[in-house]
């Protein structure tokens, strides 16, 4: 049966997922669209007083930060903000990356934040991230290729691998990519290869493994959207794409929209590029006074601001109801979640219910509440962070997904538009 939804945006998200393979290239993909959009990079060492108007970007490693300000707009402008984060739990490769065992080449790798060791057993595997080189400068590399695999024990030689198996992330999670003695230094000379890049030019590296398997649909009805990573692209690809509708709509917006998508949430945001940082303040201090504001006018845009939190959420998993609160079950193409914890683990309040909610019957999108089970631990975002840091209103959102951090996780393949779209009324019309 063909779908019935509109696939436009869920096929530019898959495009966007798939040309993505780490915070490097989340960054230089939203980068691209901004531009295209007209929106300019300001580098932080710059004077950002010259044509402080229109869209502006910043990046900085694997963060990016943009706004744009309408002609006019005075400097005590409130903001509207949507915070996202561009990384994702996976494998990372170590300084000294060559090893092997028992005659295997193999490539040492660190686990990076909560990764569901299984996921990645026996899937082909790239390499992607970027390179270091000797004059200060970085380069982005991608190696789409299926180039190593963390093999699973066969069944013969573990009985007991259906009642239970532990697999220690120093012993067990080792991709191999070869036979024969270890050789140190080949890793590296086949990434700087494959960037058309001298090896003897790269000083470091940020290197981390991806499943090469294409994002796509799945279900009778094509319903649902298969892919690594939608945790959390979903969110930055629908505030690039909220923040293009806002630059060039008829009508400028009434607040100055922003979109923060930061790195290392998946390890607790404490990074220069983490939304623990003093990033989003510094950016959005200066972009008030490039305008010739003071900060009386910045803590004026302050003290008007609301950011939305979008994150990737949780829907009811049918095998597991139980460890769902009964009387919360968001389901996928249902819309978005507005997601409460009173701990404070999301910073959602009655009010930030209510503008979200208001925002959503402009825009004519469903939403879902979503609170954890009392006896479950709950996740976090960056909206806590955010909204301790600057002392702004904020709500966490998110799209409801089953598989989170897994290396391929599942969603609705209308929900993503439906979240562009609420984000879009958002920015504009606040």
């Amino acid at each position: 049966m063909s779908p019935t939804h509109d696939r436009s945006h869920s096929d530019d998200l898959l495009s966007f997922v798939r040309s993505s393979p780490s915070p490097y290239h989340v960054v230089a993909n939203a980068a691209q669209r901004l531009e295209k959009a007209g929106f300019q990079e300001l580098r932080e060492t710059d004077d950002w007083t010259a044509g402080a108007e229109g869209g502006r970007y910043v990046v900085r490693a694997g963060a990016l930060l943009a706004w744009y300000v309408p002609a006019g707009a005075p400097a005590r402008t409130p903001f509207r903000i949507v915070g996202a984060h561009t990384d994702s739990p996976n494998l990372r490769i170590k300084p000294e990356p060559d090893t092997g065992s028992a005659g295997w080449r193999q490539i040492a790798v660190e686990i990076y934040g909560g990764v569901p060791h299984n996921t990645w057993l026996d899937r082909d595997l790239g390499i992607s991230g970027r390179l270091t080189l000797r004059d200060g400068s970085s380069r982005l590399v991608c190696v789409d290729q299926p180039l190593l695999r963390v093999p699973q024990l066969a069944i013969h030689l573990d009985r007991g691998v259906n009642e239970g198996v532990a697999l220690d992330a120093q012993l067990h999670m080792t991709p191999l990519w070869g036979l024969g003695p270890t050789r140190p230094g080949a890793l590296l000379a086949r990434v700087a290869a494959e960037a058309d890049t001298d090896v003897a030019e790269v000083l470091g590296w940020d290197l981390m493994l991806h499943d090469i398997q294409p994002p796509g649909y799945l279900g009778a009805d094509e319903e649902f959207l298969v892919s690594p990573r939608l945790d959390n692209q979903i969110s930055v690809h629908a505030g690039v794409t909220a923040l293009v509708a806002a630059a060039t709509a008829a009508r400028p917006p009434a607040h100055i929209p922003v979109l923060a998508a930061f790195d290392h949430e998946e390890v607790g945001s404490g990074s220069q590029s983490g939304a623990q940082g003093p990033l989003l303040e510094r950016v959005l201090g200066r972009s008030v006074t490039a305008r010739g504001g003071s900060a009386e006018d910045f803590n004026r845009a302050l003290a008007g601001a609301f950011c939305v939190s979008a994150d990737m959420s949780h829907a009811v998993h049918p095998n597991y109801a139980e460890r769902h609160d009964p009387d919360h079950h968001p389901l996928p193409n249902g819309g978005p979640v507005v997601k409460v914890n009173v701990n404070q683990r999301y910073a959602t309040d009655g009010t930030g219910v209510a503008a979200f909610a208001a925002a959503c019957e402009r825009a004519e999108v469903p939403w879902q509440p979503f609170v954890s089970h009392n006896a479950m631990p709950c996740g976090t975002s960056i909206g806590p962070i955010t909204a301790a840091r600057l002392g702004v209103a904020t709500v966490d959102v998110g799209v409801p997904g089953l598989s989170m951090h897994s290396a391929r996780e599942l969603c609705g393949a209308q929900d993503p538009g439906l979240l562009a779209r609420v984000l879009t009324e958002f920015v504009t019309t606040g």
